[in-house]
């Protein structure tokens, strides 16, 4: 009986306690299973070549920018130096190429002003030599005509001269009559020969008159061929164009070869691209390393976030947004405070190398566990305590 009065208080007590804590923690979803992640910035070399230098070492704090693999940059400063060489020649063809076109263009359109000059000059010059032909062959049956009218005067002295001799002889005409009659005959027959040297003349004038036409006409052909190669300036034109812009991209590839030249110059300095930790350094002094090859890790402390793997029945009542507190085991059980940020979309067991496949028979139903992301708030480890893939207590409040 008196240990039954006993019993009844310490029931209570019990009850009390059991009744307490069910009420504290109502509202509250805790998980072991769950652990500090981080960003794994992986570094790897963008070139290949020789490893000159590593100025970093494992665990070491490096800023944003610092340089942490030095790879020996010579080739690539050769290669900068013969891009360059080969961007101002191409540059200085090119420039070659549109001053061209230019000094084409403006002789195109005064070599077409000039041959039209020449055509119209050489027309003129035809037109007047057949002018000269006419001239000459008049001038040749002028003197034809002069030289028919003289042989008749001449023969009529001729046959004078022989009526007055029979006369003479008989004394029916004086002497001075046969004197004058012989004078005159012997004057025609001089003006016979000088018309025929006119007609040699005329001649000879309608010769050089016919030889000057030929002479325009061959002037005429030449400036008419001048004129046509002169109108296929356009075409000569849009070929030098062609040619100016076909130097002008080979210009611009060359610069696009400068520019990669450049950026490898750059990239045989690998440098932090976010402040953070080194971890993992597998590059050395000396290593022959390719373009991609993996040489060290950056983890980047700032942001920090908790992954917790929930029970599926844990997540009833848990929503983004919720409060949450972490406490993490390396650091005394240090309690932080956070935010539920998001909830996967699958389970642990689905992202899994084998993934379980309920179909085949055997189906056993285990509670399945989802990740959970928990995001700190800022400000709560300003000596950069806490690490990935340490081991977490999260808790949440659902209420």
């Amino acid at each position: 009986m008196t240990r039954f009065r006993l019993a009844i208080p310490v029931l209570a007590v019990l009850l009390v306690g059991i009744g307490i804590w069910l009420w504290l923690t109502r509202g509250q979803e805790s998980t072991d299973d769950a652990q500090i992640e981080a960003h794994v910035v992986q570094i790897a070399a963008r070139v290949g070549g020789t490893v000159e230098a590593v100025p970093v070492k494992d665990n070491q704090k490096v800023e944003a920018g610092a340089a942490l693999v030095q790879i020996d940059p010579r080739d690539f400063e050769i290669a900068v130096q013969k891009a360059a060489a080969q961007l101002a020649d191409a540059e200085a063809s090119a420039k070659a190429a549109q001053s061209n076109v230019t000094v084409t263009a403006t002789g195109a359109t005064s070599n077409v002003a000039s041959a039209l000059g020449g055509v119209s000059q050489s027309k003129a010059a035809s037109e007047e030599a057949e002018r000269g032909i006419e001239a000459a062959r008049g001038q040749l049956e002028a003197a034809k005509s002069t030289v028919r009218q003289a042989e008749a005067n001449a023969n009529k002295a001729t046959r004078d001269v022989e009526r007055l001799k029979g006369l003479l002889a008989k004394d029916e005409v004086s002497q001075q009559q046969f004197d004058t009659a012989v004078a005159t005959a012997e004057a025609q027959r001089a003006a016979v020969d000088a018309a025929k040297g006119g007609v040699a003349a005329a001649e000879a004038g309608l010769r050089a008159a016919q030889s000057r036409l030929m002479q325009a006409n061959v002037a005429e052909e030449q400036a008419q061929a001048t004129l046509r190669s002169a109108q296929t300036a356009p075409q000569q034109i849009s070929v030098i164009k062609a040619r100016a812009a076909a130097a002008e991209a080979h210009a611009q590839q060359l610069r696009a070869e400068l520019a990669q030249a450049q950026l490898n110059l750059q990239y045989a300095t690998v440098k932090a691209p976010v402040k953070g930790m080194v971890s993992r350094k597998t590059a050395e002094p000396g290593q022959i390393v390719q373009p991609g090859q993996p040489l060290m890790a950056l983890i980047p402390l700032e942001e920090i976030w908790v992954v917790a793997n929930f029970k599926e029945t844990q997540l009833q009542n848990m929503r983004p947004g919720q409060r949450a507190t972490v406490k993490v085991d390396a650091i005394g059980g240090r309690e932080f405070k956070g935010t539920v940020d998001s909830i996967a979309g699958a389970t642990v067991a689905r992202f899994s190398l084998l993934p379980p496949e309920n179909a085949t028979g055997n189906y056993v139903k285990v509670v399945q566990r989802v990740p959970v992301k928990i995001l700190l708030d800022p400000g709560q480890d300003p000596e950069r305590l806490l690490r990935p893939g340490l081991s977490a207590t999260p808790t949440v409040y659902t209420r």
